[in-house]
């Protein structure tokens, strides 16, 4: 394959119209906000949710801008939402009480869509060869794990926590 000026890998004619890299990690990032916002109207914690996934739009706005940024952006953020359904899999199994609650059947079902689009968004981000140096790649990926953390942390205030 030949490579294209922002640093995205061309695809083939023959493969018509297959979805690139950053647009892949863009709809990974994609999933993983809507099944966050569906998690937050059934659990009556919108405010929260939405707050949580606010860092979820810079993967989504540069993979759609065809980035290469894209994918030090997305990973912290797809490692993040990984562990914490990997935190509540091993509650809901009986194995560990790291992250604990109640989870309707709907929020179970989301969790596993959002461990599968976390997943599916780090395979495609480390398979994805970009001309980002390492030192402007870990800037990003740090600057977004902070971030999300942040979010996160803001997302349990009281007063958004009730919304």
């Amino acid at each position: 394959m030949t490579r294209e000026k922002n640093g995205t890998a061309a695809v083939p004619s023959s493969y018509g119209d297959i979805m690139n890299s950053p647009k892949a990690v863009a709809y990974c990032s994609l999933t993983l906000l809507v099944a966050l916002y569906i998690v937050g109207a059934v659990s009556h914690g919108s405010l929260r949710h939405e707050v949580q996934t606010l860092p979820l739009w810079v993967p989504i706005v540069l993979g759609f801008r065809q980035r290469p940024i894209t994918k030090w952006a997305a990973i912290p953020c797809f490692i993040i939402w990984l562990t914490l359904m990997t935190f509540i899999w091993l509650f809901l199994l009986g194995w560990a009480r790291i992250l604990t609650g109640h989870f309707s059947p709907i929020e179970i079902v989301l969790t596993l869509i959002v461990g599968a689009a976390s997943v599916t968004g780090l395979a495609v981000s480390f398979r994805w060869p970009t001309k980002v140096t390492w030192g402007k790649g870990l800037a990003t990926a740090a600057l977004l794990a902070v971030l999300q953390l942040t979010a996160l942390r803001i997302s349990f205030i009281p007063y958004i926590g009730r919304q």
